[in-house]
């Protein structure tokens, strides 16, 4: 199984970010994006998930699996590579940091805030930066 979860480690924004505080992602029709989704899970229930409960939770949801479908198709989703939350559309377009704590739970917070910088200056966390969102 490929884990993309992270432990004591904080996402930076993206360089290029288009924004330098976190913002709601705008809903664009009824379908919510995966950009909604992420959001949804992370800014109500901070430190509750891990990255692949995050990033597989979105999937499924959009997927519409039955409960009793979501531990086999976890395995398959996990059974290769997936992208991580340095290439979430939260890190790169809208303005959200995330903090993996030492269990490996998550918490976004946004570009603005005291706690960001403060994730910033804590030498005790790894920092890496959020995908840029075009090539240079």
């Amino acid at each position: 199984m490929h884990s993309i979860n992270y432990y004591n480690t904080f996402i930076e924004i993206a360089p290029d970010s288009p924004t330098a505080k976190g913002e709601m992602p705008p809903l664009k029709g009824e379908k919510k994006s995966i950009a909604n989704l992420q959001f949804e899970m992370l800014h109500e229930n901070p430190y509750k998930y891990t990255s692949d409960d995050v990033l597989f939770g979105v999937f499924a949801t959009r997927q519409n699996f039955d409960e009793h479908e979501l531990e086999e198709q976890r395995e398959q989703y996990f059974s290769k590579g997936r992208p991580c939350l340095r290439a979430s559309p939260l890190t790169k377009k809208f303005g959200w940091g995330v903090h993996a704590d030492e269990e490996g739970k998550i918490a976004i917070y946004g570009a603005e805030t005291e706690e960001y910088k403060d994730f910033l200056e804590d030498d005790s966390i790894k920092k890496v930066k959020a995908m840029r969102t075009k090539r240079k």
